[in-house]
Formats: structure tokens, C-alpha cells, sequence
């Protein structure tokens, strides 16, 4: 497949502004912030291909059956929809794509890590009136049916990237188990907020551009759009500072590092002072 590249910046510049209006909004929408760091990854994703893919997921939910049951029945609807009829799943090469961080790339491969697969399957599901969410398992993203936080109701977890195969408990253990070397703890299996999943899939997209140096473009706008959500690490400055220095914009890299390390020193100034050498020795470049 063709390598993705960003848009033109004054595209770049509006679905910036678009996604920091969402990420914003009293209640951000899962599928349009995703549309958006798709269409930020791929220049040539525009107005008609995000609406494509909204309708793509319309059409998918209308194959479902009408209320099939409770939270067991909802889980193996979609399993036998979208997992054996549409064939979404992922595997080993799938977390060495870019496009499989990206809604509309997925929707069209049918293939794509955890939490993107995750995510078609609770926009599917959430559109025929299922009670879905996702579970931000450590290392694996799943999606859970039924009533996560009220006792004596079922709670489903399905497994997306396997087809959205039911899970046991003992299969989720083994997820967390494997992952982290520590047990199942009842914290995890809460719902995740639609900020915090598009937080996750903008740290995957940074992960992958990460062993890539060659395409420190992707990784400067992840750190970027993750730099408008609401709530993020102040460690994203000197990530972006460090991403300019490489990319050649020793000036902006160097105001960048200024800044960070202003912060810094209200708690740690041998640590400020550290980042004040960086920022100048980027401006040393210049000469």
C-alpha cells in the first residue's frame, strides 16, 4: 500500500481546529475524532470519505438483528456480523501499519489493531442500541456488553481482534497477565471515556512513528493532536521541542524547550536547567 502523508497545512490547520472543538465539546464523539486523525495521517481522506465511512457504519449496524437479547446475545451478534460475515479481525502485522490507527483505513481493510477494530464494534453496536463500551485493558483493548459498574448485571467482554471472540474471565486474565505480569484487577474492566480512547490511539500512532525516524512527520502531528485534548501530559512539549529539533526547526525547537523547562522548574530546576542546555544547544545549530 502508498505511504501516507499529511494534508497541506491549511487542511491541516482546519481539522486541527475541528478536533479541538470536539475534544472540547460537553460530549466528544468517538468516530468524528477519529475521522479527523485519519484524515490528519492521510491527505487524501477528505469530506466524502469521512462521510463514507459514516455510512459505513450505518449500514453495518443495520445488518444487525433487532434487540437480539441481553449482553451475551449482543456480543455474539456482532461476533458472527462483523467478525465471521465481514471478517474484521487483526494479526501480528497488522501493529506494523500506520493505517491500522486509522478508522477509515480499518473500515476499508477490515483489519487493525485492538482498540481501532474495538471501535468499530462499539460504533456498530451503539447504533442498533446496544449496551457497549470499551475496556482499556493493560495492553489489549477489548469491548464489554451489559452493565459494567452495577452488580448483579452480566458483564461480556468480546475480543475484536480475535474476531470478537466472548471472552471468560480467564481469558482476560491471561490478557492482563500477559501484558503486565500482574492479575485481572475489577478497575480495568470500567468503561473507557471516548478522550481517553482517542488518547490511546494517538500513542499508538507516536509508538509506531517512534522506530521510524524517517517519519518523524507522523510522530510530530500524534504529539500535536494529543497537545489539544483536554487533559494531557506536560512530557508532550519536550516530546514536540525534541520532534522540531530533528525535523531542522532548531528555533521553534529551542523556544519549545524554553517553555518546558520553565514549567519544569517549579518542581525540579537541576532538570530545567538540563533542558535549558538542549534548547541551547539546538540554537547552536544555527551557526
Amino acid at each position: 500500500m502508498r505511504p501516507l502523508y499529511p494534508p497541506p497545512p491549511e487542511r491541516s490547520a482546519e481539522l486541527r481546529r475541528r478536533f479541538a472543538e470536539e475534544a472540547r465539546s460537553e460530549r466528544p464523539d468517538l468516530v468524528t475524532l477519529c475521522l479527523l486523525v485519519g484524515a490528519e495521517a492521510d491527505g487524501t481522506l477528505d469530506e466524502a470519505g469521512m462521510d463514507a465511512a459514516q455510512i459505513e457504519l450505518d449500514r453495518l449496524a443495520g445488518l444487525l438483528p433487532y434487540r437480539p437479547g441481553g449482553p451475551r446475545a449482543w456480543a455474539q451478534a456482532l461476533c458472527e456480523l462483523l467478525g465471521e460475515r465481514y471478517g474484521f479481525r487483526g494479526c501480528a502485522a497488522d501493529y506494523q501499519r500506520l493505517e491500522s490507527s486509522l478508522l477509515h483505513a480499518v473500515l476499508a481493510r477490515r483489519r487493525g489493531l485492538p482498540i481501532l477494530l474495538s471501535v468499530v464494534w462499539m460504533e456498530v453496536a451503539r447504533r442498533a442500541g446496544a449496551p457497549v463500551y470499551g475496556v482499556a485493558l493493560p495492553g489489549h483493548f477489548v469491548v464489554g456488553f451489559g452493565a459494567a459498574e452495577e452488580q448483579g448485571h452480566e458483564q461480556v467482554l468480546a475480543d475484536p481482534f480475535d474476531g470478537g471472540r466472548v471472552l471468560t474471565g480467564a481469558d482476560a486474565e491471561l490478557l492482563v497477565v500477559g501484558a503486565t505480569g500482574a492479575p485481572l484487577h475489577p478497575s480495568m474492566l470500567v468503561p473507557a471515556a471516548p478522550l481517553e480512547i482517542v488518547a490511546r490511539i494517538l500513542n499508538n500512532v507516536r509508538a509506531w512513528a517512534a522506530v521510524r525516524p524517517e517519519r518523524s512527520d507522523v510522530a510530530l502531528w500524534a504529539v500535536e493532536l494529543s497537545l489539544l485534548l483536554p487533559s494531557h501530559s506536560t512530557r508532550l512539549r519536550y516530546e514536540r521541542a525534541q520532534l522540531l529539533v530533528q525535523r531542522g526547526d532548531f528555533v521553534g525547537g529551542a523556544a519549545e524547550l524554553e517553555a518546558y523547562a520553565d514549567v519544569v522548574a517549579a518542581v525540579d530546576e537541576p532538570a530545567a536547567e538540563r533542558v535549558r542546555g538542549q534548547a541551547r544547544s539546538a540554537r547552536a545549530m544555527l551557526n
